[in-house]
């Protein structure tokens, strides 16, 4: 009997510490993210970028062409299903390799999947989709933003692709791909707990000099500061 209440004490001081590290990790992530980094500089709007949501995973999305970058020399058309080169803009989001690849819808989420994702055990990707046209809403918001600024988006957004030896971004072969325009690309960096897709547009934005929270892992957070 002794034996068993030690066993029953110690494993409700383990799920009490659990549900403690719990709520400090949701508070800390909710005043986090309604701290708010403000724009710096670059006062011209001289490029136009959306940030846009599905309700959970925020994405970058610029355009295909300008003066500062070509997209379509990096991110081919010939990845996609179309193989189309009529779109205009291209739509970039980071996260976790499993989910983008063995979650279809949530229903598909498993157990090991979410715990490698959670502890930053498993790969990344990126996802790239292509549109003709984008249309502002609650779920996708323009940034007018300088060209130096646009440069050091570019260059962040860059550095989280992996690339072969010749310098190339490297495509994931897979027929998980969400439509007719997207691809998967080989990522750098580790999905975590704290380090999510949101985190990383999130720290996008802040490097190039635009509103931004001091941390997040939602999307919500973002997106307030953007209504």
């Amino acid at each position: 009997m002794r034996g068993l209440k030690k066993s029953l004490k110690f494993t409700g001081r383990v799920l009490l510490g659990c549900v403690l590290c719990l709520l400090v990790y949701v508070l800390a992530a909710y005043v986090c993210s309604r701290i708010t980094i403000e724009p710096k500089e670059g006062k011209k709007k001289e490029v136009a970028i959306y940030i846009s949501t599905n309700g959970v995973h925020t994405d970058i999305i610029v355009p295909i062409r300008n003066d500062q970058m070509d997209w379509s020399k990096l991110v081919k058309f010939g990845y996609t299903s179309v193989s189309d080169t009529n779109y205009q803009y291209l739509s970039l989001g980071w996260g976790d390799k499993g989910f983008y690849l063995q979650t279809p819808a949530w229903a598909d989420l498993k157990f090991s999947l979410a715990f490698k994702a959670a502890f930053g055990l498993s790969s990344t990707a990126i996802h790239a989709t292509f549109y003709r046209q984008i249309k502002e809403s609650d779920h996708c918001r323009k940034i007018d933003i300088s060209k130096d600024q646009y440069l050091r988006l570019v260059s962040c957004i860059l550095e989280s692709f992996q690339k072969d030896k010749e310098g190339n971004v490297i495509h994931i072969d897979t027929k998980a791909n969400y439509g007719i325009s997207d691809a998967f690309y080989e990522a750098n960096g580790r999905y975590s707990l704290f380090y999510t897709c949101n985190t990383w547009a999130n720290n996008i934005l802040k490097n190039c000099g635009q509103k931004s929270c001091l941390w997040t892992i939602f999307d919500t957070g973002i997106f307030d500061k953007y209504r």
